[in-house]
């Protein structure tokens, strides 16, 4: 058995090795959960009851007893780390960090040397990486944001302008949540906004900025989801393509994606813009839901969205902003006059 010994890199040698080598998070459970690097693997040294104990006992009798402390709790249960880690590692190999780049990650980089896994430590742990990340989202980008009022089929646009070799990014596919009232039905759970943005920043940095990237157009929270301001202001200022379609012509493709979703939940998510819609137009929403009635439902949304959208429109700081109107809800023929306008960008 060699010793290997601890190595402390900075967060950009960290993030070129993770291309190749696992990333070990060993905060705890719940730490984890909250939000990581992409891709990491959890090995918590204490989980979150341990890591309480462990800082109680820090705060009451100082840093000796805490790690006495710590090591009679996580002990028993060292082998099985080892075990994990051995398992995850490449080539004997494994990338590691805690919250600061403190004792939890030297004490799990001893750990795997015991096993002869090389191991390189995150100098400022997670917390570097937050930082870099929330600096990362400032970076200006070649943006083009795709607008339109609710039932546009921008998503599909979006994905469709993505299979032409175009930049895209789906901010509701990283959220899990389609933005409006009804955006939640059919999602599995939301990120945190923490990890929303480290699950951007691995996108956006990525980006080849001789080419644009196209956005959806969003509000500052897409569900319980909060862009970072830097981030979030930087798409106000970037130029805009809003396609405009009748109502008409939204109804049948929102029929087809909701009409599917049980009724209950249809009527609590009418409910939570209830206040904005007003009774009667709520108590008209929902009956038409209970009666089956999708078209009228759609309807009565669709006319408080719309107002809401145009309204936000106006607000737009965007020096340019480029509207397309279209006949049709075809996805095709709208990415090519999506395409199309985009040509008059003079970014």
């Amino acid at each position: 058995m060699a010793f290997h010994p601890l190595k402390k890199i900075d967060i950009d040698a960290f993030l070129k090795l993770a291309e190749n080598i696992p990333v070990i998070d060993v905060r705890s459970p719940s730490e984890f959960n909250n939000g990581h690097i992409p891709g990491a693997f959890n090995i918590p040294l204490f989980d979150d009851n341990e890591r309480a104990i462990v800082g109680t006992e820090y705060k009451k009798e100082g840093r000796g007893k805490a790690i006495i402390r710590g090591i009679e709790l996580s002990g028993p249960q060292m082998h099985r780390k080892l075990l994990s880690a051995i398992e995850m590692s490449k080539e004997n190999k494994l990338l590691v960090h805690c919250w600061r780049g403190g004792m939890r990650s030297e004490a799990m980089a001893w750990l795997f040397s015991l096993a002869d896994i090389e191991t390189e430590v995150l100098d400022g742990g997670y917390k570097s990486y937050r930082h870099y990340v929330l600096s990362g989202l400032a970076e200006k980008k070649r943006v083009i944001v795709l607008g339109g009022m609710t039932g546009s089929s921008k998503t599909q646009i979006l994905r469709h302008i993505g299979k032409l070799s175009n930049q895209v990014i789906d901010l509701e596919a990283l959220a899990n949540h389609k933005g409006s009232a009804f955006g939640a039905l059919g999602q599995p759970p939301q990120p945190s906004s923490e990890h929303f943005s480290n699950l951007l920043f691995d996108l956006w940095k990525n980006i080849d900025n001789t080419n644009p990237v196209w956005l959806e157009d969003e509000s500052r929270n897409i569900g319980t989801v909060f862009m970072p301001d830097t981030f979030y202001n930087h798409i106000q200022l970037s130029p805009a393509i809003i396609l405009m379609m009748s109502i008409e012509k939204r109804v049948p493709r929102l029929i087809e994606e909701y009409s599917t979703y049980p009724q209950d939940q249809l009527r609590d998510s009418v409910l939570k813009i209830s206040k904005r819609l007003g009774g009667d137009n709520t108590r008209d929403a929902l009956a038409a839901i209970e009666s089956g009635d999708f078209a009228k439902a759609i309807e009565i949304t669709l006319k408080y969205y719309d107002k809401a959208y145009r309204y936000g429109i106006s607000k737009k700081h965007s020096g340019q902003i480029i509207y397309i109107e279209t006949d049709t809800d075809d996805i095709e023929v709208n990415s090519v006059k999506v395409l199309e306008a985009s040509k008059q960008i003079t970014n």
